[in-house]
């Protein structure tokens, strides 16, 4: 043990000896490193945002969307939920214990006061709230009252609420929606953007409201997110309700769905798993950079064997090994790679801080341990594999002719 550490503590000397040299060495090193922390990073707080839009949705939410392929984008031909399809939901179906359609409304604008906003306008029913984990900062959400009465209220959002100039609680004021006057009954909690695009320039409206605004001119984009009364059930209701659908839209047997019935943390998980993938294939690309620093700590670790040959004499006259000769080199090219790694490490995670700073929808960066310990640990691993060829030659030096050497 006392060997390797005298030859850490040489490896350490001859370092700070050349630290102009042994910075330019690690240079390679520190920027690959810095590029991978902070692409992964900015990946990375990108998906704990979406994590934790959706982390409200529990196991027992289900979501029924329209299935639509290029051929029907092709013809105009487009598949939609139906009216129908959310009455099978509410009514034919056991097992579901609330259920939450969702209907974009085509509304030409929001105004207040003689400003205008193009807020999205979505028709849904009280049970929106419940189903979303989603409520309202001032005032309350839609009742069922509200659908059976045909009100003409909102809740809006906090983004619309701001470019119309309303007051910070604007419970009870009237605005119009597509030339019709709406009253304000709540303002939902603030979600944040998502890459420059806001999550609360929206307003909501009770869904026969949004069904009448409609009308029969055209064809609503609907969807519905409802929750099973049983945790244990969630599968066999989502077969029942499939069987059901298929029935409403009298889709023949063995032709395929034009529907689809997924649990909502669905896409969570296909996200989560499009992430990972993104992740290594930049982090690999990126990590390409590594090893041409790997290169260029190889290249440097032969000049500095050939400016060391007498000293690799004398080490080898006075009884050094092979081995201790190989270990101490070794040891230099790992701190190398070491100590560019570690800087390239906090370099990274600033770059991607300022990044997320400075670009509005950016999320905040996040750097996942494994990703320290991987990037360390790779950086230490490029210059242990790259500093054997160096290594190699400085063990295999002849000590008589290494003393010779001028």
């Amino acid at each position: 043990m006392s060997a390797y550490l005298e030859a850490f503590r040489a490896a350490l000397t001859s370092l700070a000896g050349h630290r102009m040299r042994s910075f330019l060495t690690t240079l390679g090193i520190l920027i690959g490193t810095a590029s991978v922390i902070a692409v992964v990073s900015l990946v990375q707080g990108f998906s704990d945002s979406i994590k934790n839009q959706f982390s409200d949705l529990g196991g027992n939410a289900l979501t029924l969307r329209a299935v639509n392929d290029n051929e029907n984008f092709r013809t105009g031909k487009l598949n939609s939920i139906t009216f129908d399809d959310i009455e099978v939901l509410r009514y034919r179906l056991g097992g579901v214990k609330e259920v939450a359609p969702v209907m974009v409304v085509d509304a030409a604008g929001a105004s207040y006061r003689g400003r205008t906003a193009m807020p999205q306008v979505q028709a849904t029913t009280a049970d929106y709230s419940a189903v979303n984990n989603r409520f309202p900062k001032y005032g309350r959400f839609l009742v069922d009252s509200d659908d059976q009465g045909h009100r003409r209220v909102a809740v809006i959002g906090t983004e619309l609420r701001d470019q119309l100039k309303m007051p910070e609680n604007p419970v009870g004021e009237y605005f119009t929606i597509g030339g019709e006057w709406f009253k304000v009954i709540g303002v939902m909690d603030k979600q944040g953007e998502i890459l420059g695009f806001s999550q609360d320039n929206y307003a909501v409206i009770p869904f026969d409201v949004g069904r009448a605004k409609m009308g029969n001119s055209t064809t609503p984009m609907i969807y519905a997110t409802f929750t099973v009364a049983d945790l244990k059930q969630v599968e066999t209701v989502r077969d029942r309700a499939k069987r059901a659908i298929r029935e409403s839209r009298g889709i023949k047997p063995g032709k395929d769905d034009d529907f689809k019935i997924e649990a909502a943390d669905s896409f969570l998980k296909q996200f989560n798993e499009i992430t990972a993938t993104a992740t290594a294939v930049l982090a690999g690309i990126v990590g390409i950079s590594l090893l041409v620093g790997g290169i260029g700590i190889m290249n440097i670790m032969l000049v500095s064997v050939t400016e060391r040959t007498r000293e690799i004499g004398i080490l080898k006259a006075l009884g050094a090994t092979r081995r201790d000769i190989l270990v101490q080199f070794l040891l230099e090219a790992g701190l190398l790679a070491l100590l560019g790694g570690l800087i390239g490490i906090a370099l990274g995670f600033a770059i991607a801080i300022t990044v997320s700073a400075l670009v509005p929808g950016v999320p905040p960066a996040s750097v996942p341990l494994w990703a320290v310990f991987a990037a360390a640990g790779f950086s230490a691993l490029v210059g242990v594999v790259f500093g054997i060829m160096p290594a190699s030659k400085a063990a295999g030096l002849d000590p008589i002719e290494a003393l010779r050497y001028e």
